[in-house]
C-alpha cells in the first residue's frame, strides 16, 4: 500500500525547473536536452541545451551514445519530457531525468 500511495504522491508531484537546473550546473559533463518542436526550441530556449524533438527522440542514440550521461530532460510543462525519459530509459539510459517545463524557468531564454 504504501508503494501505491508513493507512486500516486508523485503524480502531483511539481518538479521545480529552476532547482533542477542547478543541479545540472553541478553536474560536470552533464547534458540538457529540450525535446520540444525545432519551432519550439527557435523561439526561445535555455542556454546550453540542445534539441531533439520528443517525436525524434530515437535520435538521441546518434547524438548521445554514452548511456551512462546524466541527461537533463526539459519540454514546456513537464509532459512531452516525461515522455521523452521514459523512452530513454527503454534505450537503456540510466540517467534520464525529467526536470519539467520552461513555462516555469525564471532565467532568459536564448533565441
Amino acid at each position: 500500500m504504501g508503494n501505491i500511495l508513493k507512486g500516486l504522491t508523485s503524480l502531483f508531484k511539481h518538479t521545480d525547473i529552476n532547482e533542477n537546473l542547478k543541479e545540472f550546473e553541478a553536474t560536470p559533463d552533464a547534458i540538457l536536452l529540450d525535446v520540444r518542436t525545432k519551432e519550439e526550441y527557435k523561439s526561445g530556449h535555455i542556454s546550453g541545451s540542445i534539441n531533439i524533438p520528443v517525436d525524434d527522440i530515437l535520435e538521441i542514440e546518434d547524438k548521445i551514445p554514452d548511456h551512462d550521461t546524466m541527461i537533463f530532460v526539459y519540454c514546456h510543462s513537464g509532459n512531452r519530457a516525461r515522455r521523452a525519459v521514459d523512452k530513454m530509459k527503454m534505450l537503456g539510459y540510466k540517467k534520464a531525468k525529467n526536470i519539467g517545463g520552461i513555462v516555469d524557468y525564471k532565467g532568459l531564454k536564448v533565441l
